[in-house]
């Protein structure tokens, strides 16, 4: 689909200026979600209602040996904050195509509806992708694959088939990226685990 399309992003990595320069948001996917319960309890003669707060994540400061560190991980914040936003727009628009799917009672209905869903997903989402940095497309990759629990290439698989997907792995792998990738947050992609957390929980 069109997470395959990230690997056209430019080799091109940004400046000083951009990582400065607020970050554009295709939606405002991240929120911070209050939950509580619709049946108040009394309490010495007062209506008291409950609030289940999010979780607050907890981290130790930053320390930074030199300034190249700091900037390299103020570069990682922001590419981040790029395209998380695209990722948790990917499980939403996933989910929904689950959703439609269901409802059709035919194949030929199915595999219709998945053909219209591709051209308009490549049409309104390849211009955006093509402005990503090579750094950004990669990163997409693997916070789909946190955001979907499965990996770029499987997405496509299920819904194009192997073939189509694996047209789309080797169009990525000529641009030395892998639809394959997968997300760990306890281990190569811990430091991205905190900083996405952070920025669910509005931190950064």
């Amino acid at each position: 689909m069109w997470c395959s399309t990230s690997a056209w992003a430019q080799y091109e990595d940004i400046d000083d200026a951009e990582l400065n320069a607020p970050v554009e948001r295709v939606h405002s996917y991240i929120e911070t979600t209050i939950y509580r319960y619709v049946e108040p309890e009394m309490y010495m003669g007062e209506l008291i209602y409950t609030y289940i707060l999010p979780e607050l994540p907890v981290y130790p400061p930053m320390k930074f040996r030199n300034q190249r560190e700091q900037k390299k991980f103020n570069r990682l914040v922001y590419n981040i904050k790029k395209v998380l936003p695209l990722a948790k727009q990917a499980r939403l628009m996933l989910m929904e195509t689950y959703e439609v799917l269901e409802t059709l009672p035919t194949k030929e209905e199915k595999d219709a509806h998945i053909v219209a869903v591709e051209k308009d997903l490549k049409r309104t989402f390849t211009p955006q992708m093509k402005k990503l940095t090579y750094s950004q497309g990669k990163l997409l990759i693997k916070l789909i694959d946190r955001e979907c629990h499965q990996s770029s290439f499987e997405i496509v698989q299920a819904f194009l088939g192997p073939t189509r997907a694996t047209f789309y792995q080797v169009f990525a792998w000529t641009f030395k990226a892998s639809l394959k990738k997968t997300y760990d947050p306890e281990g190569d992609d811990r430091l991205v685990e905190r900083i996405v957390r952070q920025i669910e929980a509005g931190q950064l």
